[in-house]
């Protein structure tokens, strides 16, 4: 495959490497892709959750390791181009991304929302700057105003489709429509409806691209798991590929080996789709944590949040069936029966634990 080239920047393998929260891609694992010549992606998502003022200050705990990952990862990865992933949801966006810059970050991916107002927030820096979409629609919404209010457009598009894991930019009627809410989704996904919305969304990004004069790269992700899945990418004409899943059963994901066994462990039958407490639809792991939801939901009892982490925009402490940080960050500590454990959907397809550069070998022959 062809260097993935971001405006100055150039991976020579073109594979990006997804965030992952609750401390899932850190410096480990952002590090290990930026060496071996990928794009490696620290997720900010409660970052800091293991510093010791997180429970009081959570937004200063965070603050202070994204600085602290992103200068971990860069001694793994000195010439390496490493980012990070910002939710739009994210309470205080604007000073995450803002840290992120000051912290040298070479790219910011931003999804789960729009990010309207991503441009101004990294004017002036080097910064190169990746909205997430999954429709025409958001590719459309994002390019326009980006055009109009800052008359600049993204530095790379990452199109995520109803197959990756966590937080899902589809309502749950889509993912039906897709056939990307079974247990037997590989047997079900209509992959040439949703190939369709991807050229859509690339004749748009084509469109700004040349009223520019430039090439707008785009990643497409959401069930890459293979070098098959690559090279359909490359057909679709896509420039690098989005990969998450794949590289949570490494040795050097930042996750403990409890999660990732359970990767290894998880059947076709355990990944399902789950309603997150901000009202998404996600894919997770069915566990014991789940089940519990799914009997307290059934009896019509609502959720004992004793303690708000400031996370999310729209989350309400006295009407969510539990709190999303405190699961997320359960299953970063290895304790998995009170741990939401957010997959894509080929987590089944882990086998073995491998090395990145393993990974990146078999997806892209780096």
């Amino acid at each position: 495959m062809k260097p993935l080239v971001i405006g100055d920047l150039k991976a020579d393998c073109p594979v990006i490497q997804g965030g992952m929260g609750v401390g899932i891609s850190l410096s480990s694992l952002a590090g290990a892709v930026a060496k071996a010549g990928g794009v490696g992606i620290i997720s900010t998502a409660q970052i800091g959750f293991r510093e010791p003022d997180f429970l009081k200050a959570p937004l200063e705990a965070n603050l202070r390791a994204i600085r602290t990952e992103f200068e971990k990862a860069r001694k793994i990865a000195p010439k390496g181009i490493i980012g990070f992933n910002i939710m739009v949801a994210t309470k205080q966006y604007a000073l995450y991304v803002k840290e992120a810059v000051k912290a040298g970050a070479d790219l910011i991916i931003s999804g789960a929302g729009l990010p309207v107002i991503l441009p101004e927030l990294v004017e002036g820096a080097k910064t190169k700057i990746a909205p997430i979409v999954s429709t025409a629609k958001s590719a459309s919404v994002i390019c326009k105003m980006w055009d109009r209010k800052y008359h600049r457009i993204p530095d790379l598009v990452v199109i995520e489709g109803p197959l990756a894991g966590g937080h899902l930019g589809f309502s749950r009627e889509d993912l039906t429509r897709y056939g990307a809410d079974t247990a037997k989704v590989r047997e079900t996904y209509d992959r040439d409806a949703y190939d369709g919305e991807i050229r859509s969304i690339m004749k748009i990004v084509r469109e700004y691209g040349e009223k520019y004069k430039t090439h707008i790269p785009v990643a497409i992700a959401g069930g890459i798991f293979s070098r098959q899945d690559v090279e359909h990418a490359t057909e679709l004409g896509a420039d690098a590929v989005q990969v998450g899943t794949r590289f949570v059963t490494t040795e050097e994901c930042d996750a403990p080996m409890s999660y990732k066994q359970a990767y290894l462990d998880a059947g076709e039958e355990d990944i399902v789709i789950t309603q997150s407490p901000v009202g998404m639809p996600g894919r997770a792991i069915r566990n014991r944590f789940l089940e519990g939801v799914e009997q307290q939901k059934a009896a019509g009892e609502k959720a004992k949040v004793s303690h708000c982490y400031q996370c999310l925009e729209h989350c309400d402490p006295k009407n969510i069936p539990y709190c999303i940080t405190k699961a997320l960050s359960n299953a970063a500590e290895g304790d998995l029966d009170h741990a939401l454990l957010f997959c894509g959907s080929n987590a089944c397809r882990c086998e073995k634990i491998e090395t990145v550069a393993d990974v990146m070998k078999d997806l892209a022959g780096a």
